[in-house]
């Protein structure tokens, strides 16, 4: 593995790149300052430096979020569903006209390569795209009541003011994903992004603005004190909707919170995939789709595969093509377009990883490329990949969040899927195997909300995103993600 040198040139140089970008509250239309003109730093992951100081909202500015939302509630929600999509439309075409900006952005306050930012850009836009043509087709249903007294009719109607709080390693695709469906579907919202990365929230709620979206039905609240600005949003009755993406730890405490107001939630949390590969799999394809799979992002994402189940007879080849492929990727600054790696979102994150790796090493693991955090400024970790790895070990039980993988043999069908359920978590799965046949009826034994069948990729904004157990509840992305924003309303009628 070559680190590229530290220093930066035209196409690294960040100069003028947070020119435009708002960082106050968006409230209501107009930026502001908070109540307490209290700001945080954004840093960025390539060497630490500031990249912008953003304003950082309290109570009373998350109250002034809702309240706007409210104004503008009773007339977005009336808007005819085309009006609706034409906004959403052109929001779209604004974001893929500015795609490689964006981009930019994203790595400058993210980390990850920017040709990976600008996949995630294009992903994003999608969302708003799908939602634009779902917002003119919200569904109703009207039939005989089976005794015949009275028809049975039944729509669809906004759930009321969504609260949204996304992640740092989407900022912009968990952003759209959320805010799509909530717009789509006649919802104001207020959009609360993590602290590591508020510019790209800030620069999608500009966006929105110049797509026509009126005053106070998106409104962005960074802050540094996220749990205190959504508890006094979610405490408000006004809100009738919240949707989180992010570990299941908070997301256990938004559901105790919600549940007090009986607020409607969904919720996106931690996952720890499986990567099953069997003897007969193609190890071509297998080999692509874990360099997929594990390394997009960096591996900082929901849906990485954690733990690699490799059948006995092809493990020791596996083990060695990916330590190759992995071995061979080039970190650095993500905004050089020859990099393929780039740094963590911050310190802790580098360093927690770094843990897992020890730990793993000190159970027996051998380390067959990287696993050691590189002498140099930033929040490097380079792709590593651990053979002989315990069953049991800790790094198999916890989110890894990183570029990290650690590779398990198995012997049988129903070891791969006893290896696979042994989790808490139950976000999306990864089989490989040239019978189809087997390939289905081992993801239908699978606990995962999703499962890609030879693909390491499996994320579409026409289907639905989510998973089972511990990894959340609801789902996100094609049909089922709007209705997430609806009430359905029965009315007895008879004519």
């Amino acid at each position: 593995m070559t680190d590229v040198t530290d220093v930066r040139d035209a196409a690294t140089d960040r100069a003028g790149l947070t020119d435009g970008v708002p960082t106050g509250l968006l409230i209501g239309g107009v930026e502001r300052a908070a109540s307490n003109g209290a700001t945080f730093d954004v840093h960025d992951p390539v060497d630490g430096s500031v990249l912008a100081t953003v304003a950082s909202g309290t109570r009373n500015d998350a109250q002034a979020a809702v309240d706007a939302a409210a104004d503008a509630a009773t007339g977005w929600a009336s808007t005819p569903p085309r009006k609706r999509s034409e906004i959403l439309s052109r929001a779209y075409d604004l974001m893929v006209e500015r795609a490689d900006w964006f981009a930019r952005l994203i790595t400058a306050e993210n980390g990850k390569v920017v040709a990976d930012a600008r996949g995630e850009v294009l992903y994003a836009a999608e969302f708003l795209r799908w939602y634009a043509e779902e917002a003119v087709r919200i569904p109703g249903t009207l039939q005989t009541a089976p005794g015949g007294a009275n028809k049975i009719l039944v729509e669809h109607r906004p759930i009321g003011i969504a609260v949204l709080v996304t992640p740092w390693n989407f900022p912009a695709a968990m952003a759209t994903r959320k805010i799509g469906p909530a717009l789509a579907a006649g919802c104001t919202a207020v959009l609360k992004p993590a602290s590591d990365t508020p510019l790209t929230a800030l620069a999608i709620g500009k966006l929105f603005e110049e797509a026509g979206l009126p005053a106070g039905v998106l409104n962005v609240l960074p802050s540094r004190s996220s749990g205190t600005v959504v508890e006094q949003m979610v405490r408000d009755p006004r809100v009738r909707k919240l949707s989180f993406t992010g570990s299941t730890e908070v997301g256990v405490t938004l559901m105790k919170l919600a549940a007090e107001s009986v607020v409607n939630t969904s919720m996106e949390l931690g996952g720890n995939a499986p990567f099953v590969v069997f003897d007969d799999a193609d190890l071509d394809t297998a080999i692509a789709g874990a360099m997929i799979a594990k390394m997009r992002n960096g591996g900082e994402a929901c849906t990485a595969a954690n733990r690699f189940y490799v059948q006995e007879g092809i493990a020791a080849e596996f083990s060695r093509r990916l330590a190759e492929a992995m071995g061979a990727l080039r970190t650095g600054d993500g905004l050089d377009p020859d990099v393929q790696l780039g740094p963590m979102v911050n310190e802790r994150a580098r360093d927690d990883i770094a843990a897992l790796v020890d730990g793993a090493r000190a159970e027996g693991a051998t380390v067959l490329t990287g696993g050691a955090t590189p002498d140099r400024p930033g929040w490097f970790y380079p792709a590593t990949v651990l053979g002989d790895v315990p069953e049991h070990a800790r790094i198999l039980r916890e989110e890894i969040f990183g570029p990290v993988a650690p590779i398990v043999t198995f012997r049988t069908d129903d070891d791969a899927v006893r290896l696979a359920n042994g989790t808490p978590y139950g976000l999306v799965s990864y089989v490989y195997t040239r019978d189809i046949g087997r390939g289905l009826r081992i993801s239908e034994r699978i606990d995962s909300g999703m499962v890609g069948l030879n693909r390491g990729l499996v994320s579409d904004p026409a289907a639905p995103f989510g998973g089972m157990k511990e990894s959340g509840i609801g789902r996100e992305g094609g049909a089922e993600g709007l209705l997430e924003y609806m009430e359905s309303q029965y009315i007895a009628v008879t004519w």
